[in-house]
């Protein structure tokens, strides 16, 4: 079988509350590997660990102890600004809020991982105005965030995860802000966005009619996988 490209090996995550208290441990023990192109579901509920686990996946959060991985690179070697750059272009992020900046466009807010990865203003702004083409929202491109409904808002934040055209797309929850029908759409743009550009795609989510679409879904329980 081929490598994986990512890697959990044994990887602990502990936070220590100070002298005399108990130290809270929310992964203990996790090994995964996640292979290219696949789509991977991991469910649990509340406090189980998952965006913990999401969080190291996408080097915004370190292991206690343990190693990430990326196609064999160990991830825990590489300095912050390293980190800064591998996450810029090769991973994308969906929350479950959208967490666009305010004071930017729909495609300025798009265009904003692109221009902070040295794409030229003109090719990101071409990137931004082709997905925006794509969920059909090309006519509200120079709408801010505040004139968007929620579902218009997601979009944009999907649209933004993918401008940098990324080998894997981490979601935490994103569809647990929308009412069923944009939800809906999500998911629909979610296997969408993975056939056209070919990703590797790992979500947590809660709700158990988008993770029966999901070939492989694995369950965290009190952070080990049960």
């Amino acid at each position: 079988m081929s490598e994986p490209i990512l890697h959990l090996e044994n990887v602990h995550k502990y936070y220590d509350k100070g002298a005399g208290a108990t130290k809270v441990e929310v992964l203990k023990g996790i090994d995964l590997d996640i292979y290219e192109g696949e789509s991977v579901c991991i469910l649990g509920s509340s406090g189980a660990g998952k965006s913990t686990l999401l969080h190291i996946l996408g080097t915004l959060d370190k292991p206690s102890l343990g190693r990430a991985y990326y196609r064999g690179r160990d991830l825990s070697q590489s300095t912050d600004d390293e980190l800064a750059e591998f996450r810029n272009k090769e991973l994308g992020f969906v929350f479950q809020f959208h967490h666009l900046l305010s004071e930017f466009s729909a495609i300025e807010n798009i265009m904003l991982p692109a221009r902070i990865g040295g794409l030229s203003e003109r090719d990101a702004r071409h990137r931004a105005l082709e997905l925006l083409t794509m969920l059909g929202l090309e006519a509200r491109q120079n709408h801010f965030p505040s004139e968007l409904s929620g579902g218009e808002q997601q979009r944009v934040a999907v649209a933004r995860a993918l401008v940098q055209r990324p080998k894997i797309l981490l979601a935490d929850e994103p569809t647990g802000n929308l009412d069923t029908e944009n939800s809906q759409q999500i998911q629909e743009l979610f296997f969408a966005f993975k056939a056209r550009f070919g990703l590797t795609l790992v979500v947590v989510t809660h709700d158990n009619n988008f993770a029966t679409r999901f070939p492989r879904r694995l369950m965290l329980k009190d952070g080990h996988w049960n």
